[in-house]
């Protein structure tokens, strides 16, 4: 029998970062999967072709190694080792940075090197079924088990069906899953950016009324070039004009809106625009079916949480699965389900309103919405206590963990 035509645990349908890594932690609990893909692997590992980074946590770190991808990824990270927070490069910067025995607060990975090291764990892992370049057409669930019907005949089977497909999780809609959302009327724009003075490790957040622009710390290149990713917020309405400007246009916005803090801007990479919105679905699981990431909720990236809420979800997940397969109960069982939905929705819906909150706090324009800012910024730079809470939420470590994203 192919592996194909085995009833699996799971039946993930995405496979980005997130359905990924729900794979081989699933697998670590010698639970078995199909991961179904509409994307070519190589594509999405050819150089050059998406120069997004991601910030990883700390706890989403600790899952890396527990999945044994960390080892192989550790000479791709740079530490973020502080995070400088400002209004418009004013008066009143906030810092956070832990202590020495603290650690990092994250790391900064090219999404490619994490696309590569999943996916060759995944293509050595016997308990992953992995189909690629694959178009789902059609989607059964019933008491009995799940199924994807594929565009070239194939039919996959198995106990659980799991949308990972990202925000407009085909599976979801399928499903009649209600969803609250609002679109930002912003896009981000992203770019790698190389430049005179070394970051330090220092990820910059600089408010402006527009949006956050941001500055996260990437390796330098082999000949000490110093180098990072650049997250910059414009109105939808400017999006066009931004993405079109010339190289030397685009490096003279991007300097005047740093303020210096990185000296020059020598030059840019690809740039790539992606549109921004919050949802939020009204529940994360049905009849054997379970969401993770950003199928189940989509956030503004100001506060980088997006992947590392999604892994959350995964560690949860598995958690909640591994636990009843000690006890024989079938990965579709409504009592799991349920420990799941009230795992993991109200934290990542509180996330979500945190960094909405934020988004349309710094957002109001004006001299006295500024100042206002600025002096609850220096409130909380004077306050420890209140540092080391962000702290730990940037770094992932507060509320109910799940074991694998413990050390």
């Amino acid at each position: 029998m192919s592996a194909d035509d085995e009833t699996r645990d799971l039946l993930i349908l995405g496979g980005g970062l997130v359905g990924m890594t729900l794979a081989l932690a699933a697998a670590k609990k010698g639970l078995s999967s199909h991961i179904v893909d509409r994307a070519d692997p190589a594509e999405l590992t050819a150089e050059g072709f998406d120069d997004r980074a991601t910030a990883i946590s700390t706890a989403s770190w600790h899952l890396f190694t527990n999945i044994g991808i960390a080892e192989g990824l550790e000479e791709f990270a740079c530490d973020i080792s502080s995070i400088a927070v400002t209004d418009q490069n004013r008066p009143g910067r906030l810092d956070f940075q832990p202590e020495p025995h603290e650690g990092t607060l994250g790391r900064m990975f090219p999404n490619r090197r994490l696309r590569l090291a999943l996916f060759e764990a995944a293509a050595a892992e016997p308990l992953v079924n992995w189909v690629a370049k694959a178009e789902v057409t059609k989607r059964e669930r019933s008491e009995f088990g799940v199924a994807a019907g594929l565009a070239d005949g194939r039919k996959l089977k198995g106990r659980l069906m799991v949308a990972a497909e990202g925000r407009g999780s085909p599976t979801r809609e399928d499903a009649g899953i209600t969803i609250a959302k609002w679109d930002y009327h912003h896009r981000a724009i992203i770019a790698g950016l190389t430049h005179e003075k070394p970051h330090d490790n220092v990820a910059w957040e600089i408010f402006y009324p527009a949006g956050p622009f941001a500055l996260l710390p990437m390796q330098d290149d082999a000949d000490g070039t110093h180098r990072s990713s650049l997250v910059w917020t414009v109105s939808e309405e400017d999006g066009k004009g931004v993405m079109k400007l010339g190289e030397r246009a685009f490096l003279a916005e991007v300097e005047k809106r740093m303020g210096g803090v990185l000296g020059k801007v020598l030059s840019v990479g690809q740039r790539s625009s992606w549109p921004l919105g919050f949802h939020h679905t009204a529940k994360i699981t049905d009849e054997r079916l379970a969401l993770v990431g950003d199928a189940a909720h989509g956030i503004h990236p100001i506060a980088g949480q997006g992947l590392n809420l999604g892994l959350r979800d995964v560690g949860a997940l598995v958690e909640v699965l591994a636990d009843g397969a000690s006890i024989g109960l079938d990965p579709g069982d409504p009592q799991l389900l349920k420990r799941y939905e009230n795992w993991r929705g109200l934290d990542s819906f509180m996330v979500a309103l945190a960094t909405d909150g934020l988004t349309r706090l710094f957002g109001v324009p004006g001299a006295a919405a500024s100042a206002v800012r600025r002096l609850g910024m220096s409130a909380v730079q004077r306050t420890p206590a209140l540092k080391t809470f962000f702290m730990d939420e940037a770094r992932g470590v507060s509320g109910d963990l799940p074991e694998l994203l413990r050390a």
